[in-house]
């Protein structure tokens, strides 16, 4: 995402957001992501207790930037990571198959509650729909579910391990694939 981009995105239902000092920290952020080296991969804004967080794409690390000015009299900052590390290799998604993916970083649970039988197992038929896992976030059991129907090949995520968002929880086969 190049900051020139932003002031596209940021009309829509943010305008709908009635009060000058959202209006205002919008503004903000927009000439914040202006200001800032590189292009960026994600941002994310927060009104409630106030938070941004800044993402550069990846293997392009930011140098520094001059300090901007925000609310309260503040300064943000924008300076590169000590290091920045190399993406681990995720392993591909096989031809015939569709990744389930986490859509929020937290702890993937296979089954309902400790002790409890899995939801799902490697070659369970599944309808679309179907809960397929659970990831807590926040103390909020968030449901996986499948998207359309399948047999489980794959299960990526490990219960009870902390999971990435976009990671690859579990593979499905098309239902009366190969097996």
């Amino acid at each position: 995402m190049r900051p020139a981009e932003l002031s596209s995105r940021s009309g829509s239902a943010e305008d709908d957001v009635p009060g000058e000092e959202d209006r205002s920290l919008r503004d903000e952020v927009v000439d914040l992501a202006r200001a800032l080296p590189g292009p960026l991969r994600r941002l994310t804004v927060r009104s409630g207790d106030r938070a941004v967080e800044v993402e550069w794409a990846t293997g392009t690390p930011p140098a520094a930037a001059p300090p901007v000015p925000v609310s309260g009299g503040l300064q943000a900052v924008a300076s590169p990571p000590a290091e920045v590390p190399e993406p681990e290799e995720e392993p591909e998604v096989p031809e015939g198959t569709v990744a389930v993916r986490a859509p929020l970083v937290g702890t993937f649970y296979a089954a309902p509650s400790p002790g409890a039988e899995p939801f799902v197992r490697v070659g369970d038929e599944v309808e679309a729909g179907q809960t397929l896992g659970i990831v807590e976030a926040m103390k909020l059991m968030n449901p996986i579910v499948a998207d359309s129907a399948g047999v489980v090949a794959e299960i990526r995520a490990g219960d009870a391990e902390s999971v990435e968002y976009d990671q690859v929880l579990l593979l499905l086969r098309p239902p009366g694939g190969a097996r």
